[in-house]
């Protein structure tokens, strides 16, 4: 009887000792393409929020301007309570555009919530896309979270058609609701990295900066929202208007012969002097060029898009 039980509690420790094995063994293993579907799921939903902005009539400046922007961070469902405290949130991916070859970035995850904003529709719910224009914009998303309107401006990007408003912010963001255009404050909105959802992604733990910058990760999963978005930024500037729009000199500025202060003064121009554009490409203004002279560029940080008080 004793040997009975002795060969009982034998088998049960043996028995402990496979279950503690086989837990740690499924802690430890790395992300199966079974644990990515969370993730796709929203990649696949970006790609769809984009091609319905891109569809959008009101979204025509969005359109219109695609190639001059240096990134996009797609959120397709901005969550009115439950997200902090009450407030709003949701999460979506940061694609990057390469300045030099048009190609898109593998999608890097993040989130957007705070307990400031709110949305000023009668919804629940708002897609929201946000340009990234300036360098700092961009640098800005490379770190762990960060807040709109600290060091970075944002401004609600010009809707509706014949949108011809010239805004100059480090970010502009654009909200669609039930169809219809949706007006959110998104001063003050907290976007933080996911690495988890990263990780999860890539099969391993990876940085914004590598997926964005580096582009030393890949998933096939975001194929066509990559694709989507080349085509997109193609159209963009294959119908891109001849007319140019016009912002103003804040004081005294220096006009340069290219996208850089390493680049030669050409001329001034003096406060409130009317300077018609045809671009934005990063953080200059490509002026538009008069027959017979050099092409012109100056600063986004020295020109308002209304005319200053003299």
């Amino acid at each position: 009887m004793k040997t009975k039980q002795r060969i009982s509690g034998i088998q049960m420790i043996s028995l402990m000792s496979v279950v503690i094995v086989g837990l740690f063994a499924l802690l430890t293993t790395e992300a199966t393409p079974a644990e990515h579907v969370k993730q796709q799921a929203l990649v696949d939903k970006a790609k769809a929020t984009f091609q319905i902005f891109m569809a959008d009539e009101n979204m025509s400046w969005l359109r219109d301007h695609l190639k001059e922007t240096k990134g996009l961070l797609i959120v397709p469902s901005l969550l009115k309570g439950g997200y902090i405290l009450g407030g709003s949130g949701g999460s979506g991916v940061l694609v990057v555009r390469d300045e030099k070859t048009g190609d898109w970035s593998e999608p890097a995850f993040y989130t957007m919530g705070s307990v400031t904003f709110g949305l000023q529709i009668g919804g629940e719910a708002a897609e929201v896309i946000m340009m990234v224009r300036t360098q700092r914009a961009l640098d800005s998303l490379y770190a762990s979270s960060f807040k709109l309107g600290g060091d970075t401006s944002v401004a609600a990007g010009p809707v509706g058609i014949g949108a011809k408003s010239n805004v100059v912010a480090d970010f502009l963001s654009f909200t669609r609701s039930k169809g219809a255009y949706a007006g959110v404050s998104l001063e003050g909105a907290v976007i933080k990295i996911r690495n988890e959802w990263n990780r999860a992604y890539y099969g391993k733990e990876v940085r914004p900066v590598d997926i964005l910058a580096k582009r030393s990760v890949s998933n096939p999963g975001s194929a066509d929202l990559r694709v989507a978005l080349a085509k997109a930024a193609e159209k963009a500037g294959a119908h891109a208007s001849a007319a140019s729009q016009v912002i103003y000199s804040k004081t005294t500025i220096n006009i340069r012969s290219g996208p850089g202060t390493d680049h030669a003064v050409i001329r001034q121009a003096t406060q409130g002097e009317k300077l018609e554009y045809v671009s934005l490409e990063g953080d200059w203004y490509k002026l538009k060029r008069t027959e017979g002279k050099p092409q012109e560029w100056v600063h986004m940080g020295v020109v308002v898009s209304e005319k200053p008080e003299p």
